[in-house]
């Protein structure tokens, strides 16, 4: 009975891209973990140091020097680049899960704004369009029973998601969910985003409305409110192929899938255990070690939302409080690993709070890894190098089950065996 856990902490990203300067050059020089070293240079994440953290971020960043934490002697560490375009949290962890990322259509919401109306008026909605407070654009979005908003994203990449932002104080998630999979069905964009919280007024979404770069109109989410009380969400994705990415592979072979977090929002696990629409990072590593604990072999994947929540908040210090507390839980979680259990540590893309916006920042990833009555005996540390995609985690995962490989990635876990005996 073997458990392999895999931890994201959503955005801590390791050093831009070798691609930054050609394909979002707003990116130049993003570096998540450095800067909240650099920033909090007396910063000790004692769990993170030991498993090597600093070791990636010199493989990253060769040139930092700027924090009281060291290089593990006998750390496992990697990083991994994104194969996935942009820094996208829903494509990154389905790479991560073994898809091969597609290149993203890309478009404003205004291209397909009277497809979808006329799609929801078919199904009896009540349909208007309105513009952003003080625009002077023939920019509208649309507005679905006095309570709905639908128009771009303006958090991700511009034109790559549409979002639903709806007041669930008028209507109910599983009718949300139901406008967002008919919006699903008649665009091709990598994502919808279905969410909503409950407001004493529906009016606080139109006066959140705005305008972006003259094209895109969409719902400053945080701004609404929507985020501070019963907030819901469903991410739906387009042209992910659920049956070749790890959950389905595992399966095959009777080993349970268990999604934690954001992770369980976002990637299909029918199979398996999810635990979905939560983002208090305490509460998602209880539940985490409650699963390590649990007697059978697992596939454990949980995804840490609240330091991405602080980087798109450019909060260093929520950041770095956050990494306190994940490292704290560590050390309970490496303790409650069997002999044979395998734990990484990782992230789906960066989001530097001192960048100077505040989106996702498209950074290569740490990968560490530790291996219960293993790592803590290993002489020396075992270097697995640039992957070339999150991917080889997912493959690496399969074959430690001795499932079916995943879509996409080559697996390390013979690197990490041929040095450990």
């Amino acid at each position: 009975m073997s458990k392999f856990i895999v931890l994201v902490i959503d955005s801590f990203g390791v050093g831009a891209m070798p691609d930054v300067s050609d394909v979002r050059p707003q990116d130049v020089g993003a570096n998540t973990c450095a800067h909240i070293l650099q920033t909090y240079p007396k910063l000790r994440l004692a769990n993170l140091e030991k498993l090597g953290l600093l070791n990636a971020l010199h493989l990253g960043s060769p040139d930092f020097h700027d924090s009281v934490m060291q290089d593990s002697p006998q750390a496992s560490f990697g990083v991994a680049l994104l194969q996935h375009e942009g820094g996208d949290t829903f494509m990154g962890h389905q790479e991560i899960m073994g898809t091969l990322p597609r290149a993203p259509l890309s478009m404003p919401f205004s291209t397909v704004k009277t497809r979808v109306a006329n799609a929801l008026r078919q199904q009896s909605y009540q349909v208007e369009e309105r513009s952003a407070p003080d625009d002077s654009s023939n920019l509208q979005f649309l507005w679905v029973n006095n309570c709905v908003a639908i128009g771009d994203n303006l958090e991700a990449d511009l034109g790559q998601v549409f979002n639903i932002c709806a007041n669930l104080s008028e209507i109910n998630f599983a009718q949300v969910e139901k406008i967002g999979r008919i919006v699903r069905g008649c665009v091709e964009v990598n994502r919808v985003i279905a969410y909503g919280g409950q407001l004493s007024h529906s009016h606080a979404i139109i006066g959140a409305a705005e305008v972006k770069q003259q094209h895109y109109i969409g719902i400053n989410s945080p701004k609404s409110g929507v985020y501070d009380k019963g907030f819901q969400v469903i991410h739906l994705g387009y042209g992910v192929d659920a049956n070749v990415q790890v959950a389905q592979q595992l399966d095959k072979v009777n080993i349970p899938t268990v999604l934690v977090g954001k992770v369980a929002d976002i990637v299909a696990n029918p199979a398996g255990r999810n635990y979905q629409q939560l983002v208090d990072s305490q509460a998602i590593l209880d539940i985490t070690l409650a699963e390590i604990q649990r007697a059978g072999s697992a596939f454990i994947c949980t995804n840490i939302q609240e330091t991405d929540l602080a980087g798109h908040g450019q909060d260093v210090a929520r950041y770095a409080e956050r990494l306190q507390l994940v490292d704290n839980m560590l050390g309970k979680m490496t303790a409650a690993m069997a002999t044979g259990d395998c734990l990484v540590i990782m992230a789906d893309h960066g989001n530097d709070p001192t960048i100077g916006h505040s989106k996702h920042t498209r950074e290569q990833v740490p990968l560490l890894v530790y291996q219960a009555g293993v790592t803590d005996f290993q002489p020396n540390s075992i270097r697995l190098g640039t992957r070339q995609t999150m991917s080889d985690v997912g493959a690496t995962v399969c074959e430690f089950f001795a499932a079916p490989a995943p879509q996409n990635g080559h697996s390390f876990w013979r690197q990490l065996t041929e040095h450990s005996h």
